[in-house]
């Protein structure tokens, strides 16, 4: 027998030593591994292994020619019932009682990842580094359109210059990885990493920046970061290094500065809702939880009703005049005023990471796989003929034409899409593959469609299937993909909408978290306050963390006179929203 590179083989166990590889079948099938270094083994174990081998070879083929009997070769989507049967494709854990473990082989089955050696790094394979060129190219053509300029700055930062500016270097201290080393040399000063820009940018606007104008300053640049110290490394949510976007901007004055601030969080907010189909709250963090050395920082939260965590989808900084003034950045006003008639700008940055993916996978996808929003899919549409046995070659023939001919039509309407005419698989096999990789929508060709000119449609995100006829084709495609679009937002919306309780009091809080959802509060805006509700609300035995202030929502309910913070009891200042977050 061949054995898999893990070395497992189905129905068998493997039984490793210095000279001998061997494997054995398992009384009932199943795939034992067993590992026995230097073991000589005797004619006696070998012949009953020999044996047991080739039994469990003959009740494989057995098996495989009853699942192929049962799946049959015809159109219609026959086959999707024994998919698995045949295939061995498919997830094994569930989303609804092992999240994590159903997460990591979502990302790895659907090849949107590969794992990599040095832990919570990882390889982003096309399928999910399409899904960052959608984003990239819909978010770049948005930021240039408002007037700002891609550009690059280097990836390491001398030690001088992210000291420079004190309480943003501690809020990133732990997470800065440090080269020390040149070849075998060690370095007279050690170099960081950066894991964000301002230091590395800030000095050269100082250069720059002269008069009012060289003003607004406004750059962008796509790159990569690294921030070294965390725990439970989780692909696209939480790692090492990763790939995102990071603006910076400067203003003569503080009006221009906050309407980019709000202006772009929208933009991420679209990115999240039209794109991904994925709701947030845009809102504003707290004191404790705003970017070290911001004035303010808005944000996106999106939210995994599965998990009961928010996530922090993407971040809007004002910084203020704090940067100007630490990295001497002055412009001659145009009036002459200020200090010499010189005056520090107020500046902004603003990020979003690739994390943007992990959220969409953990919101979307099922036990089948992913589920792709067609707005980001690499491919919206696959089309799968269904030839069998039974058909003359010219039938056949005509078959593949009318599936090329299907995919030009679509293409010419601006749908992605492709086709999977391998003969060396099984319809069945195909339909596994394509839903394991979340493909919108899949369109069957077999006989029977043939003859009633239709080709057979299944939905994706619902399960739902439908007769097409081709003439059809050209409109109802493109319009079931804005629907399917449209629908996921829909579904995802009241999801969200179903985890948020409204809390007065600390136990109305407790029990709303202890549900697994959010808690919109009133309250009174205080560190302390954040501080208590964090301790109180960790469970140790369980593993699980306190939650925290996630925004205070822009939208801000009606906040009656006298209400009074649901924790401390003092005079309530605004609601905020509360939860358990990754």
């Amino acid at each position: 027998l061949q054995s898999s590179p893990s070395g497992s083989t189905a129905g068998c166990r493997v039984i490793e030593s210095s000279s001998h590889r061997v494997v054995m079948a398992n009384s009932d099938g199943g795939n034992v591994a067993a590992e026995n270094q230097g073991l000589d083994l005797s004619k006696l174990e070998l012949d009953a292994q020999r044996k047991a081998a080739k039994e469990a070879k003959k009740a494989a083929k057995a098996s495989k020619a009853k699942a192929k009997a049962e799946g049959g070769t015809s159109g219609g989507g026959k086959q999707e019932g024994n998919a698995k049967g045949v295939t061995k494709l498919g997830l094994h854990a569930k989303k609804e009682t092992d999240f994590g473990e159903w997460y990591s082989q979502v990302c790895v089955e659907s090849e949107m990842i590969s794992y990599y050696d040095i832990s919570g790094c990882y390889i982003l394979r096309p399928w999910s580094y399409a899904i960052w060129d959608e984003i990239k190219e819909w978010f770049d053509g948005q930021i240039k359109a408002m007037g700002v300029q891609n550009a690059y700055f280097p990836l390491f930062i001398t030690e001088d210059a992210l000291m420079t500016e004190k309480d943003h270097v501690e809020g990133f201290a732990p997470e800065v990885a440090w080269v020390t080393k040149n070849g075998e040399s060690e370095l007279d000063r050690p170099i960081a990493i950066r894991p964000t820009s301002e230091t590395v940018m800030y000095p050269h606007y100082a250069n720059w920046i002269r008069s009012h104008r060289d003003l607004p300053l406004r750059l962008n640049q796509w790159t990569n970061v690294v921030r070294w110290e965390f725990s439970n490394p989780t692909p696209f949510i939480r790692s090492r290094e990763f790939l995102w976007q990071e603006g910076h901007t400067a203003f003569a004055g503080k009006a221009e500065a906050d309407a980019e601030v709000r202006e772009i969080l929208d933009l991420y907010r679209r990115v999240y809702e039209e794109l991904l189909a994925v709701p947030v709250c845009p809102g504003v963090k707290s004191t404790k939880e705003k970017f070290a050395g911001a004035d303010y920082t808005t944000t996106v939260e999106a939210f995994i009703p599965a998990t009961g965590r928010g996530v922090q989808g993407a971040t809007s900084h004002h910084l203020g005049q704090n940067f100007s003034k630490m990295f001497g950045i002055q412009y001659e006003s145009e009036d002459k005023t200020g200090d010499g008639g010189r005056l520090h700008p107020y500046q902004n940055s603003w990020g979003m990471t690739t994390r943007t993916i992990g959220v969409m996978i953990m919101v979307h996808a099922d036990n089948k796989g992913l589920v792709l929003p067609p707005r980001i899919a690499q491919i919206q549409v696959v089309i799968i003929p269904i030839p069998n046995k039974k058909m003359s070659e010219e039938e056949t023939k005509r078959m593949d034409e009318k599936v090329a001919e299907t995919a030009a039509l679509l293409k010419a309407a601006g749908v992605k899409v492709t086709t999977d005419c391998r003969t060396n698989y099984t319809p069945g096999w195909k339909y596994n593959h394509w839903e394991l990789k979340g493909v919108p929508l899949r369109m069957e060709l077999g006989p029977r469609d043939m003859e009633n000119g239709t080709f057979f449609v299944a939905r994706r995100d619902t399960g739902e299937k439908v007769s097409m006829a081709w003439d059809d084709v050209e409109a109802a495609v493109p319009a079931l993909l804005d629907t399917i679009q449209r629908e996921m937002l829909e579904r995802a919306r009241k999801e969200f909408d179903a985890s948020i309780e409204r809390c007065m009091t600390k136990e109305e809080f407790m029990a709303a978290l202890d549900r697994g959802h959010m808690c919109l509060a009133p309250w009174a805006d205080e560190v302390e306050i954040e501080e208590e509700v964090k301790k109180a609300s960790a469970r140790p035995e369980q593993g699980v963390g306190g939650c925290k202030s996630l925004c205070m929502p822009m939208e801000q309910p009606e906040l009656p006179e006298g209400t009074v913070c649901f924790w401390s009891g003092k005079p309530a200042k605004n609601w905020c929203l509360f939860g358990r977050s990754y």
